[in-house]
């Protein structure tokens, strides 16, 4: 028996196989609405370009708004695929998602921040720390983003690159920004910008966070600045106490580009089950590099040929996260034990939206 909508403007959307659902309106997106109902759906960028969010449609009729093909191809949406961040029902809707959990999402909050700290850390990679109001708690999962809030409702996307704990204990918020030349946000933290500058952000969003249910061995694959959010879960297992196997694999184009190798060191002393595995695609004579090369997401192949038994977290360039997902799931990795966090540039989203 079908699905009666609630009304004229909203939609019933149920979730399977965990069944939970939700209302959303003709006028917001179904990941939107899943946000405000502290729903758990998976997503990432929010903006049709990632493809975290897509799955699969079981029944019910949606319009989709622009998107990249690379999020969702023609051929996926002709199987029933969606693109939640960017679908809007027309009917009452049933999706499967089996990475829906029952833990509730963190309320959204809008904050103002002071510059505590910049620190570059190579070239084009800048540390900041952000010391947000004392009696305003900030909770999240290791591995979330917060976006700035610019002008003229300009938004950019960080992963927080230090765990909960630390932000509660009074750190700071800390984030490692890439410079993008051109780029509206970059260009001011590469010229203009100055600690003790204010900055407004909002968050926390993502579902890129540990899952914490599962005693397999765990991956986390990093490519540049990818490597912020699986720091924030390396601290999050340290304090927590996980003892569960986990290697990293960090790739660069050049040794410079793994920018806090030095404190991934450090932490090797602190998780006996810790590996480090750094790579460098690109790197020349003159830097004397002796360790692995070639492409990141291949030497976890190369050491882990049968992934049937891991869980994947892998976050940076959005080639790298894809090429990740399409072969690991050809070597065994069950589909649903990916998560990623694809960093996409937005000179990337206008040069394929559709």
């Amino acid at each position: 028996m079908p699905l009666t909508a609630t009304d004229a403007s909203s939609f019933h959307v149920t979730i399977e196989p965990s069944q939970r659902s939700y209302t959303a309106s003709k006028d917001e997106t179904l990941l939107a609405g899943a946000i405000r109902q502290g729903i758990n759906l998976p997503y990432g960028c929010k903006d049709g370009a990632c493809g975290s969010c897509k799955c699969q449609k079981v029944s019910g009729t949606v319009t989709h708004g622009p998107h990249q093909a690379k999020a969702l191809s023609d051929d996926d949406e002709a199987q029933g695929m969606v693109l939640t961040c960017c679908a809007t029902a027309t009917s009452d809707v049933v999706l499967e998602s089996r990475q829906v959990t029952a833990q509730g999402a963190y309320s959204i909050k809008k904050l103002p921040t002071r510059l505590k700290l910049m620190e570059k850390k190579s070239d084009d990679v800048m540390r900041l720390l952000l010391q947000l109001p004392a009696n305003e708690p900030f909770p999240f999962h290791a591995g979330q983003y917060v976006e700035f809030l610019l002008k003229d409702g300009v938004r950019r996307s960080y992963s927080i690159a230090n765990a909960p704990h630390l932000l509660a204990a009074g750190e700071g918020m800390e984030l490692h920004i890439r410079h993008m030349p051109g780029g509206l946000f970059t260009d001011q933290v590469f010229g203009s910008m100055k600690e003790r500058d204010i900055l407004r952000i909002e968050g926390p969003y993502g579902s890129f966070y540990l899952r914490e249910d599962s005693n397999k061995p765990i991956i986390l694959l990093a490519s540049g600045t990818g490597f912020a959010p699986l720091k924030a879960l390396l601290e999050h297992m340290q304090f927590k106490g996980i003892t569960r196997p986990v290697t990293l694999y960090w790739g660069g184009r050049r040794p410079a580009d793994l920018y806090m190798t030095d404190w991934v060191s450090a932490q090797l002393a602190k998780m006996p089950n810790l590996r480090f595995v750094p790579v460098v695609s690109d790197g020349l004579p003159e830097d004397g590099w002796r360790g692995r090369t070639g492409f990141v997401h291949l030497a976890v192949l190369q050491d882990v040929p049968d992934l049937s038994g891991c869980q994947v977290y892998a976050c940076g360039a959005p080639i790298v996260v894809a090429s990740a997902q399409r072969d690991y799931l050809l070597a065994g990795l069950p589909v649903d034990e990916f998560y990623a966090d694809a960093f996409t540039s937005e000179a990337d989203k206008a040069a394929n939206t559709l």
